[in-house]
């Protein structure tokens, strides 16, 4: 089974979809780490990080992995802490933006996805990535919950700079941000992490119970 979870930067979404397969005995599978991880990389070898077609073949060159612990790693290096750094933040954005990169990004995020019984996380995963998945949650949450959430995150950035930062993020990836039309759409404002949990498990379980013959 795959569960697709998408939605905005702070909705909850990194949170809730570890917590989630870590009670489904689930893989969990953090799309946005991977471009963080072909971000590190290019910058590691001083690529030209407007230059879309070479971190396409980077890209495709190193495919980003994933051990059990969801530990990440490229080019055999271990970047799970590196690719969470502030230089980092600020040009993940750039990379995305190229459609080689995007194309070998989501190749590869369906081929781990094919394994089954995984959590995927990002933006446009019930849309483009696996328009077939079993289970499809759109996370929203109003501005100023997301700004604060990502704040708690990310201390080493000043609350005004990652205010602007969620804003020019919801600009950008106002395309993508379109949940699937058989997509569960739940506002976190107000909820705790585990009852959104909660509310997503059920889901899964009611379609595991379906299948069944």
């Amino acid at each position: 089974m795959i569960v697709a979870i998408d939605g905005p930067a702070g909705a909850g979404k990194s949170t809730v979809a570890r917590r989630l397969a870590e009670r489904l005995g689930f893989r969990y599978l953090d799309t946005g780490a991977m471009y963080r991880a072909v971000t590190w990389l290019a910058m590691q070898r001083s690529f030209d990080l407007s230059d879309g077609e070479k971190l396409g073949r980077l890209a495709t060159d190193n495919p980003v992995e994933f051990d059990d612990a969801g530990r990440v790693s490229i080019a055999g290096y271990d970047v799970t802490a590196s690719i969470r750094e502030a230089r980092i933040d600020r040009q993940v954005p750039v990379v995305a933006a190229h459609p080689a990169v995007r194309q070998v990004m989501r190749e590869r995020q369906r081929e781990l996805g094919e394994h089954g019984d995984v959590v995927i996380e990002g933006r446009d995963i019930g849309t483009v990535v696996a328009p077939n998945a079993e289970v499809k949650v759109y996370l929203n949450a109003d501005a100023a919950t997301r700004a604060r959430r990502r704040e708690a995150e990310r201390p080493d950035i000043a609350g005004d700079a990652l205010v602007t930062d969620l804003r020019r993020r919801d600009e950008r990836d106002a395309p993508r941000l379109q949940p699937a039309d058989d997509a569960e759409q739940i506002d976190t404002t107000v909820l705790e992490v585990d009852d959104v949990v909660s509310r997503i498990e059920d889901l899964v379980q009611q379609r595991l119970a379906a299948s069944r013959p």
